[in-house]
């Protein structure tokens, strides 16, 4: 159910404990806080931890209504008997979702993993409480946005994306207003924002929002894992997926999370994305 919330093995603000323990630490509304979830109970320490606490609940899927969801193939049927608790989550924290969804942009899920956890890790606080080595909260909005340009160069980040990123820090309280709106609100208020799109916006609302019609488009992966999955073909635009997702109107993000649960994936057809290590340029 957390699972969308961890940015690589790596990411310095979510841990899985080997007990199965989920760390995470986050900059809320109210101060930075580390929050701890395990089947036993959940912990929560700093100046956001009452905060954190009090939207356990929503993170953890309460807020999530699947009642109305109908497997219309049976892989989905099959994912969805599997997986009978699966929620989707609702953070209510829109810049933690947009600033790695948006160094995530035409890049390597490797190269926009290590831009995050050098940047976190150089810039954003230490995680409160008794926390895992290595935890730190995000950065503050002002601390983003007095990072040199060379910093954001030497973590692999290229000028568009760190600019997309400094124009929306400096409206961070009015793109965090979007957690409490409609998703159809939320996404025109992101896309105001010169580089953030329908893919950023969508991966955003997945996550802050918890929007179960919000499907992901624009995506070099997803539309061929969901037509091989749905009819076994290994090539599929975003106009195809989402006819094939029609039939879930309402639940298009549900559908496509239980079909990647299933791990079925096209074979590679084609080379991977090439890596540009621009630090060392």
């Amino acid at each position: 159910m957390l699972g969308p919330l961890r940015r690589g093995p790596g990411d310095p603000t979510c841990r899985i404990a080997p007990d199965g323990a989920v760390w995470r630490a986050s900059r809320t509304p109210e101060g930075p806080a580390t929050l701890r979830v395990a089947p036993s109970g959940a912990e929560a320490w700093g100046p956001g931890a009452d905060w954190m606490l009090g939207r356990l609940p929503a993170l953890l899927g309460e807020l999530d209504d699947p009642s109305t969801f109908v497997a219309h193939h049976r892989i989905v049927a099959e994912a969805a008997r599997r997986a009978p608790g699966l929620r989707l989550t609702r953070t209510g924290l829109v810049m933690e979702s947009l600033i790695p969804s948006v160094l995530e942009q035409k890049v390597t899920t490797d190269e926009a993993y290590r831009a995050w956890r050098l940047l976190v890790r150089k810039y954003g606080d230490e995680a409160p409480g008794p926390a895992p080595a290595g935890m730190f909260v995000m950065p503050t909005a002002r601390t983003w946005s007095l990072i040199p340009s060379w910093e954001w160069h030497k973590a692999g980040v290229d000028d568009k994306r760190a600019a997309t990123i400094l124009r929306a820090v400096r409206v961070a309280p009015r793109l965090e207003q979007a957690a409490s709106m409609t998703p159809e609100s939320a996404a025109a208020r992101l896309q105001l924002i010169p580089g953030i799109g329908p893919w950023t916006a969508a991966e955003v609302l997945q996550r802050a929002l918890g929007a179960p019609d919000a499907v992901t488009t624009g995506d070099l992966h997803l539309p061929n894992i969901i037509g091989y999955a749905l009819t076994g073909a290994h090539r599929t635009t975003d106009e195809e997926m989402l006819k094939l997702l029609s039939p879930y109107e309402g639940h298009r993000h549900r559908a496509a999370r239980l079909i990647l649960l299933t791990g079925r994936t096209p074979p590679r057809r084609h080379p991977k994305m090439p890596v540009a290590n621009i630090a060392i340029l």
